[in-house]
């Protein structure tokens, strides 16, 4: 009887921790900054079945399409954000969402930019996780998101010709916990100016 009951609080505890572990992982917000470091917007992660959603919210932006990706290290040093490393690639595949070989993990579709700088967008990373494991874009000390100048074409080596790294994140759940949120960047400064008036 003390076994038995010894074994089922083991596994309550398991399953608390387990449960707190999600809790940590997803969501997850980023904080987006350009190369002045000034915080252009935020990346929201959700775990999903099989999947990882991204809703995007970002100013500041060239009007038209954008390619964007996940990257291999949790380093946003401007101003080429090279230090993000290549695409997040666990899986050793070609680059490319229309490429036969691919795609990278942290491969994903174009972003559009409205004419005003802005865009509030929702994407998937299929295949990866928030969770522990290899396809997890919180794995060691985190991955990062970038997005380029230019529009990815989907099948050039090795990044789709997409140009310079215009925006990054830091993906870690050390971001995550920092508690001064930024403002959300497609909400319109003329409503706040209205309230001031009255």
């Amino acid at each position: 009887m003390k076994y038995s009951l010894l074994y089922y609080c083991s596994i309550v505890l398991c399953i608390l921790l387990v449960g707190c572990q999600g809790e940590e992982r997803s969501p997850i917000e980023v904080r987006l900054y350009n190369q002045d470091l000034d915080a252009v917007g935020t990346a929201n992660f959700k775990e999903q079945d099989d999947s990882v959603a991204v809703e995007i919210k970002v100013e500041g932006l060239a009007p038209g399409f954008h390619g964007i990706h996940i990257h291999e290290f949790a380093k946003c040093e401007a101003p080429d954000f090279q230090s993000a490393g290549n695409h997040f690639n666990p899986e050793g595949k070609e680059h490319g969402l229309m490429h036969p070989d691919g795609a990278h993990l942290g491969d994903l579709p174009n972003i559009e930019v409205a004419e005003d700088g802005t865009a509030d967008v929702e994407l998937e990373v299929q295949g990866a996780t928030l969770m522990e494991g290899d396809k997890s874009l919180l794995r060691e000390d985190g991955t990062s998101i970038i997005i380029h100048a230019d529009a990815d074409d989907g099948i050039s080596q090795p990044a789709g010709n997409a140009g310079e790294r215009i925006v990054c994140g830091v993906i870690s759940i050390e971001e995550s916990a920092d508690k001064e949120k930024p403002t959300d960047p497609t909400e319109s400064n003329v409503d706040e100016d209205e309230e001031d008036d009255n």
